[in-house]
């Protein structure tokens, strides 16, 4: 593991992105978000996975030039069009506009149909708290995970994003369907790491610490088991309905991790009369929290997202921890 001075690593990625098209201005933003989440300490979905995203340009997934687009309105709902631009970059227009609809109506939401990996959700949560809104974001996938009972992948790991403002927040949920993400199985196989606990079968059925068996058999735990899998349907028929844009189901038959579908979702804190009851009582129940017995082993307990403004101030003063093989072939694109 080596560490990459954070512009450095912006600089590159810029790089990168202009040299397949990208417009300077949106190369910078995309760069930013990016390297911010490996800032933040999600490197499974910061530098590990912008090679993805090249390779998603490389292969005419995503239009780099490509603009969201309003296809219809019903007051605090829109729909959009992400005519297969850039995922993160088509969500950070997408959360915006969301918070802009809350400040007009409490509620807003954006459902983006056709669009593409928004590389780590939790950045969009993060700028809904920025703004004092609730956030909840999700996204579908290809099938990436069977139904409980079922051998086959049927369901996506739909990632959910659940974002709370607060004094000494955010609150931040960012979790995947599955008990691990695949970003996260990658990683554990590319360092030769097992996982902590089982994660999944093997392609045998047995369960299995492996990443690697993991990825090959497709079949990955759901986190709370049958009810997992079944939250993981419930997010994708709703997404598909709200956006008008794809299921899991009509993504596995394209074979493309591309064209997904996704909610944005903001709540303005502002917009209620009793905003400071609402901030005390958050604190008071997070103190509550940290305030619990710690169970052996443990070295306290934290509530999500907690540890993330210390993680990025060590970060960006040490620099990024990044493996050596992902630098370079960063560095080669």
């Amino acid at each position: 593991m080596m560490r990459v001075p954070f512009e450095t690593l912006v600089k590159q990625f810029e790089k990168v992105l202009v040299s397949r098209g990208m417009h300077e201005e949106d190369a910078k933003l995309c760069s930013s978000l990016v390297a911010e989440t490996s800032a933040e300490g999600v490197y499974t979905h910061g530098a590990n996975r912008f090679p993805f995203m090249v390779r998603m340009i490389d292969d005419g997934l995503i239009d780099v030039r490509a603009k969201p687009e309003l296809t219809a309105s019903f007051g605090a709902l829109e729909r959009w069009d992400g005519k297969q631009g850039m995922g993160n970059l088509n969500a950070y227009a997408s959360t915006k506009r969301a918070i802009e609809l809350a400040r007009q109506y409490t509620i807003g939401c954006v459902a983006l149909a056709h669009t593409n990996h928004w590389m780590r959700p939790g950045t969009y949560g993060l700028m809904a708290a920025e703004a004092d809104c609730i956030g909840i974001f999700w996204t579908n996938t290809m099938p990436l995970m069977p139904a409980w009972g079922g051998v086959d992948a049927k369901v996506g790991n739909n990632p959910l994003v659940l974002c709370i403002p607060c004094k000494d927040g955010p609150v931040l949920v960012d979790a995947a369907m599955s008990l691990f993400s695949y970003g996260k199985l990658e990683t554990y196989e590319r360092e030769g790491k097992s996982l902590p606990v089982p994660g999944g079968y093997d392609s045998e059925g047995n369960l299995t610490t492996d990443a690697g068996k993991i990825l090959a058999s497709k079949r990955p735990l759901p986190i709370g088991f049958w009810k997992g899998t079944s939250l993981a349907l419930a997010l994708d028929l709703i997404v598909s309905a709200l956006s008008g844009g794809n299921t899991t189901r009509q993504l596995g038959l394209m074979g493309k991790e591309s064209s997904v579908s996704q909610i944005f979702l903001a709540i303005s804190l502002s917009s209620l009369p009793d905003r400071d009851r609402i901030e005390a009582e958050i604190q008071a129940s997070l103190e509550d929290l940290q305030n619990s017995e710690v169970a052996d082993g443990s070295a306290a307990v934290r509530f999500p997202g907690q540890l993330r403004a210390r993680i990025k101030e060590e970060n960006l003063r040490e620099g990024i921890p990044i493996d050596e093989r992902v630098w370079q072939e960063i560095l080669s694109l």
